[in-house]
């Protein structure tokens, strides 16, 4: 409450101070101040154009957005149609493991009834399965937000083993998570890669605590400078 009371004090002697600024610097502030919420107008305004419906962005059957990796899709269902990252920003990785072998993903990805899908899936040699395109939205971190603001590897493997993760498997991934944070100019970090676990409202535990995040960041950083 004393902080509280402090501050409010603060603003009223700021207040006072503000007595003598003249006419010109108002106006002056007011037109920098008009002239910001017109760009933010304005992005928002292109980012309605590209949620309308039948307004889509062109793309190729089978196409996918990293190097190298075999296209496998998903069901339907298990994703929705966008543009990113022109609709929806890009700005986060969400690594998710799997709880089973890479067959098992993918068949439950591409089955209507499962209700949800990665946009990748890492097998333990390393070998990348693209399931869904970068432009769409996957139902994957269990979180609406999330799910539009991010893109989901998936790895096979259990939580309570170490021996899931593979050294192939780490330098795939990291590489593609580089390649990710490339194209949508993401910062490589633990703020904007995370694991399933840290996405609000998930009673998912994956990757679990096998998962060697300093050494995965570290590769992620080596790829991503190498990409540059």
């Amino acid at each position: 409450m004393g902080e509280e009371l402090e501050e409010q004090d603060t603003t009223a002697e700021r207040g006072r101070g503000r007595r003598g600024i003249d006419r010109r610097t108002l106006l002056i502030g007011g037109a920098v101040a008009a002239a910001g919420t017109a760009v933010l107008a304005s992005d928002e305004l292109s980012r309605l154009w590209w949620r309308l419906p039948g307004v889509v962005k062109k793309r190729k059957e089978g196409e996918v957005d990293a190097r190298g990796a075999q296209w496998v899709a998903a069901s339907d269902y298990n994703w929705r149609r966008a543009d990113r990252p022109d609709d929806y920003g890009i700005d986060m990785v969400v690594i998710h493991v799997v709880q089973g072998g890479y067959a098992t993903a993918l068949r439950v990805f591409k089955d209507p009834a499962h209700g949800a899908a990665a946009h990748y899936v890492v097998r333990k040699d390393g070998h990348v399965a693209q399931m869904i395109r970068e432009l769409d939205v996957a139902f994957h971190a269990g979180n609406k937000s999330y799910n539009e603001r991010s893109i989901g590897i998936e790895h096979e493997g259990f939580v309570d083993k170490k021996s899931s993760f593979t050294d192939a498997m780490y330098e795939s991934s990291a590489r593609l998570t580089a390649g990710i944070c490339k194209r949508y100019d993401i910062a490589v970090d633990r703020k904007h890669i995370i694991g399933h676990v840290e996405v609000p409202g998930t009673d998912h535990t994956d990757p679990g605590p096998h998962w060697d995040w300093d050494r995965y960041i570290e590769l992620v950083r080596k790829a991503r400078t190498a990409l540059a």
